[in-house]
This record gives C-alpha cells, sequence and structure tokens, in this order.
C-alpha cells in the first residue's frame, strides 16, 4: 500500500440544499479517507455554501476524491490544495482552572505568548480563545495539559481561502453564466 500521504484541503462550493453534507462525506467513508476536520459555512457568494475539509491521503485518493464529489448534482467545484496554496485558520477554545492558573505564574505568559483572547473569567475558570494555525493550537493545548488545567477544549474545522486572486468557483460561474447568456441571446 502506498504510503506517499499529504495534507490537503478541499474546498468544495455547492448550492445550499440539504443532504449534500452527506453525500460528501459519503465519498471520503467509500474511499476509506478520514477527515482530519470539517468546516461548512456560507461563502462569498449568494445561496453557495463552502466546505473545507481537511485530510492526509495520497494524491491518486485526491484524484478519485475530487471526480466523485464533482459529479453530485449540487455541487458546483470542487478542487484540492496544499498548504502551499492557502491561508489558513483555526479557532480553539481552552477552559482552564482558575486554580491551576493562579499558583503558576508563567501560565498567563504563556497565554499572552500565544496571544489568546480571553472570553470569561469567573472564580471557577477561565475560557481562553485562540485563532491560529493548527500547530498553534496543538502547541498551546501541549503547554496547558502539562501543567494540568485544561478543563475542556474545543477547536473548529479549518477555515481557508486560496492564495490566488480568485478561486477557480468565480472563474468557473462566470463562464457558465456567459454561456447561459449567450444561450439565451439566440
Amino acid at each position: 500500500m502506498e504510503d506517499n500521504t499529504t495534507l490537503y484541503t478541499i474546498i468544495v462550493h455547492s448550492e445550499n440544499f440539504s443532504g449534500i453534507l452527506n453525500q460528501v462525506a459519503a465519498v471520503f467513508t467509500r474511499l476509506q479517507v478520514n477527515i482530519e476536520s470539517l468546516n461548512v459555512s456560507a461563502s462569498s457568494m449568494r445561496n453557495v455554501h463552502k466546505f473545507t475539509i481537511s485530510c492526509k491521503t495520497t494524491a491518486r485518493n485526491i484524484d478519485k476524491i475530487l471526480k466523485q464529489i464533482n459529479k453530485k448534482l449540487d455541487v458546483i467545484n470542487a478542487a484540492a490544495y496544499t498548504d502551499d496554496d492557502i491561508f489558513q485558520s483555526e479557532i480553539a477554545m481552552f477552559k482552564i482552572s482558575t486554580d491551576e492558573f493562579k499558583n503558576w505564574d508563567d501560565t498567563s505568559r504563556l497565554l499572552r505568548g500565544y496571544n489568546t483572547h480571553i472570553v470569561e473569567v469567573t472564580p471557577e475558570f477561565l475560557v481562553v480563545e485562540l485563532a491560529g494555525s493548527s500547530e498553534a493550537i496543538d502547541s498551546l493545548y501541549s503547554e496547558l495539559d502539562k501543567i494540568g488545567c485544561v478543563r475542556q477544549f474545543v477547536r473548529s474545522g479549518k477555515v481557508a481561502v486560496t492564495s490566488s486572486p480568485l478561486e477557480k468557483v468565480n472563474d468557473l460561474l462566470s463562464r457558465r453564466q456567459e454561456r447561459y447568456r449567450y444561450r439565451t441571446e439566440q
């Protein structure tokens, strides 16, 4: 079996219809590719949703995944990117025990070093938020876990924009619109 896996970010644009998330996820299940992170949200285009999916797999599997996703009726476009092709970020929230926090002076310095944002402070806990790379979130979690002060932890899926001026879907939709205008003018 091939072990030349790469971390890919797949960006899927689809119409906003129910069931499309299940259809997209089923492609990964059939090919036995694990989804590392998934984020679905509105895109910059009206009535178009954007899926940002991270997975570690081979180039061969990525080709299969893209072909199958692009065949879906409600999908406008799906494309795969490596980290060099995108700007990406995640957000994480940490609930930290204030007892541990008070007893360890370097914790506040640590949080400032990661440029965290304090969301809530209570006598029992502190909630902080970190927006940044997966590596920064992993690193902060590791540091706080060593102290033993993490009560809860949650992170979003990756969000990403391409490093090109326009996404491929913009060009695709423009060409479709031009063809439609041409046909209606005939």
